[in-house]
């Protein structure tokens, strides 16, 4: 766990003792999401909100993930706006990160070759047939150092 946490820190830097939280760049958003693997990707149609447990793959500032038919699939279809959700906890810090962005299921030979190259497995091992693609527009993230509630 230490491990992980040096290379949390690694990639925001030492943080200042008195920042309990910090804003995170873009850059730091995406190494972050680069090492993980499991996310929440949220979709609405109408009034309905759904909200997914997903594993996916961080590939040229892209979010690749397999999906089989279903809800979530049709969903996107209907409305390609996404919220991606990503966090991890420590005993003592924690991240969250947090894109908007358009999803579209790949169809084309050369999108679904090249994503076929790339080590994007489902951890469930059930046929899911299509890679869905979320391209963000905006990003944002924040570090959280835990520690006692000031008086009041």
């Amino acid at each position: 766990m230490a491990d992980r946490k040096a290379r949390a820190m690694s990639v925001m830097g030492t943080p200042d003792s008195a920042d309990v939280v910090q804003k995170l760049s873009e850059d730091n958003c995406w190494k972050l999401l680069q090492r993980e693997q499991l996310g929440r990707l949220v979709v609405s149609v109408g009034e309905r909100i759904d909200i997914f447990p997903i594993n996916y793959l961080v590939d040229q500032r892209r979010l690749l993930f397999r999906t089989a038919e279903g809800t979530k699939l049709v969903e996107l279809t209907i409305d390609d706006q996404v919220v991606f959700e990503v966090d991890h906890v420590d005993t003592t810090s924690g991240w969250s990160v947090v894109a908007h962005g358009t999803a579209h299921t790949l169809s084309t030979s050369a999108e679904i070759a090249a994503a076929d190259a790339l080590d994007l497995r489902s951890w469930v091992p059930t046929a899911k047939y299509n890679t869905v693609e979320i391209t963000p527009y905006e990003m944002s993230g924040r570090f959280v150092r835990f520690g006692d509630e000031p008086e009041h």
